[in-house]
C-alpha cells in the first residue's frame, strides 16, 4: 500500500487586515498518497495559492495539522521548515523563477548546492545531466534562460524540481505563460514523471490539463470538493 505524502486535518488559513478578517482556507482535510496524480482547480481567490504555499512550507496555516512523510511541520522553525522543503519538496512555477544570469546546468543544480546532503561535484553534474536529459534538454546546459524559449524554461524548471529527488512536485499553474502547443508538451512530461511514480500536486485553471491527474478537486471559498474520478478520504 501506498504510504501518505501529505496529510492535512483542520487547516485553515485566516488573514487579518485592519480588523477584517479573510478566511482563506477552512477546514480542510486532506491527504495525498504515494504516486498520486492531483490536481486542485477553482475561481481566482478561491484559496488555491494559499493551500498550495502551506503544502510548500512558504506559510503556515493559522489553525489545523500537516504532516509530510508522517513528520508534522507545526512547531518547525524557519531554518528546519526550509530544509525540510528543500529535501521533500519540488516545486514547479508559472513564471518559471529560473535565474538568468547564471546557466541552465546551474540553475539545476541549485537545490544540491543548498543541500545538506554533501553531493561531490561529480554526482552534482551527474544528477543535473540526467534531469535535463529526462526533460530533452541535456544539450542546453551550457546555455542562460533568457537564450530558451517559454516550454524550454518549464521543463529546465521541471528538471530542477527532480533534481533533489524530492517526496512531491507541487505545481503551480505550469502552462500559464505557454502556448498550447508548449502547454500540452509540459503537460505530457508531468505524465510521464507520474507513470514513473512521481507525486504531483497541481493546482491549474486549464480544465482540460485538471482532467489528466487522477484525482481532481475543487476549491471554492475555501473548503474543498471531490469530483468522482476518485475520492480522498480525510486524515
Amino acid at each position: 500500500m501506498n504510504q501518505p505524502i501529505i496529510e492535512m486535518k483542520g487547516v485553515s488559513k485566516v488573514f487579518e487586515i485592519d480588523d477584517i478578517q479573510t478566511h482563506a482556507l477552512q477546514s480542510i482535510d486532506l491527504v495525498v498518497q504515494e504516486g498520486q496524480y492531483l490536481s486542485i482547480t477553482g475561481p481566482s481567490g478561491c484559496g488555491k495559492s494559499s493551500l498550495l504555499s502551506i503544502m510548500g512550507l512558504l506559510d503556515a496555516p493559522t489553525s489545523g495539522e500537516y504532516k509530510i512523510d508522517g513528520q508534522s511541520v507545526s512547531s518547525l522553525s524557519y531554518d528546519a521548515a526550509s530544509k525540510l522543503r528543500n529535501k521533500k519538496i519540488g516545486f514547479i512555477f508559472q513564471s518559471f523563477n529560473l535565474i538568468d544570469e547564471i546557466s541552465v546546468f546551474d540553475n539545476v543544480a541549485l537545490p544540491l548546492r543548498y543541500s545538506d546532503e554533501s553531493v561531490s561535484s561529480e554526482a552534482m553534474a551527474q544528477r543535473v545531466t540526467e534531469c535535463l536529459e529526462l526533460v530533452g534538454l541535456g544539450h542546453r546546459l551550457n546555455h542562460k534562460p533568457n537564450q530558451l524559449s517559454g516550454g524550454q524554461q518549464q521543463r529546465v524548471a521541471i528538471a530542477r524540481a527532480l533534481v533533489a529527488n524530492p517526496s512531491v512536485l507541487l505545481v503551480d499553474e505550469p502552462t500559464g505563460n505557454l502556448d498550447s502547443k508548449s502547454g500540452d508538451q509540459i503537460m505530457d512530461i508531468l505524465d510521464d514523471l507520474n507513470a514513473q511514480g512521481r507525486t504531483i500536486c497541481m493546482v491549474t485553471h486549464d480544465a482540460r490539463y485538471a482532467t489528466r491527474a487522477k484525482t481532481q478537486l475543487n476549491l471554492l471559498d475555501g473548503q474543498l470538493s471531490y469530483s468522482e474520478v476518485e475520492r480522498l478520504e480525510a486524515v
